[in-house]
């Protein structure tokens, strides 16, 4: 928890790498000892072939066994201990930055930075890329020079080979980066597409089966996914020929490391042991760099993850430290607000303006796509005015912290939007914070709701397990659950989007009721509505026409200008088949 605080001072990945330095630190450290360790074999041959078969000394061969033995094992542990070193780093990383990745994928400005790429998947991609083979390759590859270093030692033309053989390597891992740059980039944007459009398929498979969908909504998912494979099978087939092609090189090098050596043995510059030295030497040092473009496909999706990542989290840092605001009471202020549709084509607000008090019950009528539902959004906070501000007190709801104005604000979607979890969690908000006392708080929620009676009724009660989007009850249970989690915590703005579309006469009593009882409290309540029942209740109406107030006013007075012919009748349409 305290790194994570240390975090939020800088909010970037940059700075999440940077509180990993020690791990990092410790990686270099024992790869460098690691790179070393790895010259004993060398050393083993050159002392046995010179040293042992020239004196048949067997007690200084089993002295140089055991020192090798020896140095070995600890390879192996320092090898281990750095695996395990660059899991940690992972886990850190995870605990660091998995919470604003999360929360930024919950954001509209989050998912727009990312565009088609899973954010949770890119920082996946970005851990293993961190832990697994391409960070490797990336501590291994600076120790090339070194052992080049040792061949010259041996013997210039072997240095000369060595020297060589690794420039030829890195220019076919330069090759393979360029080759494969364009074809993981459309390998990302494929597989966006495709697990978007599979997931939205997947929330609507009773739909289409009922419909008898399936057949096409498979067929259009195997048109994504065959532009998935299609990226993926020339990502890999470049991959693949690179990778081929850095092994037959390395391969050749080393052979031909052997054979120059047994050359020179033979023309007596080097010794016997030389010949075997020059060709492990060679192979250590050309390994990495096959690793580099073995992992090149990695080392790309990290890279690619890592901008997208930082994209993302720069919407995150765009974020200040709220003051403290009193807590409100319920008197609205909407200035001119003006909201966009999703691609900016058109005005779904147009400069928006109006008062409400506490205690005020605001119906609000107009015909389907008038923009009744995107007023909601913005009153509630859900969405963002480009244009203009929605006061709550006095103080502009981008001047709250999201979390502590969601306590004071009930919204209620036209789609409900329940979470997958129990009755209770969906009420509550999934507050685990509050403790004993949340239950009293669903409890009272739900009653509030006049949902108690029904929720008892469900076979585990408020411990009822539903799916997304309240699967597992009617439309109607799901509504008043929802009507519950709008009330739950007492809040001074409700902002209901049809709550009585899919209610019953009773349950549409009790949803007047809560709104009577809200009121009374001094609860100031927006509520888009078609009944009349409704509007019975309201003390002011409101009539939206093309995205702007037509009328406003005390409820008599409107609907006098609904029912004369001094304007239309939108009070008259049954349900609102628009989500604007």
């Amino acid at each position: 928890m305290a790194a994570a605080a240390k975090l939020d001072t800088s909010s970037t990945l940059q700075a999440a790498l940077d509180a990993c330095r020690r791990h990092i630190g410790f990686v270099i450290l024992f790869s460098a000892c690691l790179n070393l360790l790895y010259l004993a074999p060398s050393i083993y041959m050159l002392q046995v072939y010179d040293r042992v078969l020239a004196s048949g000394g067997v007690l200084t061969l089993v002295y140089l066994s055991l020192v090798l033995f020896a140095t070995l094992a600890v390879l192996a542990f320092l090898d281990g201990t750095r695996q395990r070193l660059l899991l940690a780093m992972s886990r850190r990383l995870d605990r660091l930055l998995a919470p604003q990745v999360l929360r930024a994928a919950l954001q509209r400005e989050g998912r727009q930075a990312a565009g088609q790429a899973h954010i949770l998947r890119e920082f996946d991609a970005l851990r293993a890329a961190l832990s697994g083979p391409p960070a490797l390759a990336a501590v291994d590859a600076p120790w090339a020079p070194i052992y080049v270093a040792v061949c010259f030692l041996i013997h210039p033309w072997i240095g000369t080979l060595a020297l060589l053989g690794g420039a030829m390597l890195v220019g076919l891992a330069l090759i393979n980066q360029r080759a494969m740059h364009d074809a993981l980039k459309a390998n990302e944007e494929a597989a966006g597409a495709m697990y978007s459009l599979q997931s939205g398929d997947m929330i609507q498979g009773d739909t289409a089966r009922a419909l008898g969908m399936q057949g096409r909504l498979v067929e259009r998912q195997m048109k994504a996914r065959a532009a998935l494979n299609d990226s993926l099978s020339n990502a890999g087939q470049s991959n693949a020929f690179y990778s081929a092609s850095t092994r037959f090189a390395r391969l050749i090098l080393q052979s031909a490391a052997l054979g120059l050596g047994a050359f020179l043995a033979l023309r007596q510059d080097i010794s016997a042991g030389g010949i075997i030295a020059a060709s492990i030497l060679c192979a250590r040092a050309f390994a990495p760099l096959e690793l580099v473009v073995g992992a090149w496909r990695q080392f790309e999706q990290g890279r690619q993850a890592y901008g997208i990542l930082e994209r993302v989290l720069r919407t995150q840092e765009a974020q200040r430290d709220f003051t403290s605001l009193p807590n409100p009471q319920g008197a609205l202020s909407v200035e001119g607000v003006t909201v966009r549709s999703p691609g900016g084509e058109r005005f779904l607000l147009t400069n928006v303006s109006f008062k409400a008090e506490p205690g005020d019950v605001i119906g609000v009528v107009g015909a389907s796509g008038a923009g009744k539902t995107t007023l909601l959004r913005a009153i509630s906070g859900a969405a963002t005015p480009e244009a203009g501000a929605v006061r709550l007190d006095g103080a502009k709801m981008t001047d709250w912290d999201s979390e502590r104005l969601g306590r004071h604000v009930g919204y209620l979607p036209q789609e409900v939007a329940l979470f997958a979890g129990t009755i209770g969690q969906n009420i509550s908000r999934f507050d685990s914070a509050a403790g004993e006392d949340a239950d009293a708080s669903i409890v009272a929620a739900a009653k509030a709701a006049g949902a108690h009676e029904m929720i008892l009724a469900l076979p585990r009660g408020y411990d009822t397990e539903i799916g997304a989007s309240g699967r597992g009850l009617s439309a109607g249970q799901a509504q008043r659950v929802a009507l519950a989690r709008a009330l739950y915590g007492d809040p001074v703005l409700l902002a209901l989007d049809e709550p009585n579309a899919h209610l019953d006469s009773e349950g549409e009593a009790a949803l007047l009721n809560a709104i009577k009882d809200a009121s009374a409290r001094g609860v100031c309540s927006i509520v888009v509505a078609h009944r009349i029942g409704f509007l019975k209740l309201a003390n002011k109406l409101m009539i939206v026409n093309h995205g702007r107030i037509e009328a406003y006013g005390p409820r008599d007075a409107m609907l006098a200008r609904l029912s004369g012919a001094a304007g239309p009748r939108p009070v008259a349409v049954p349900n609102e088949g628009s989500r604007t």
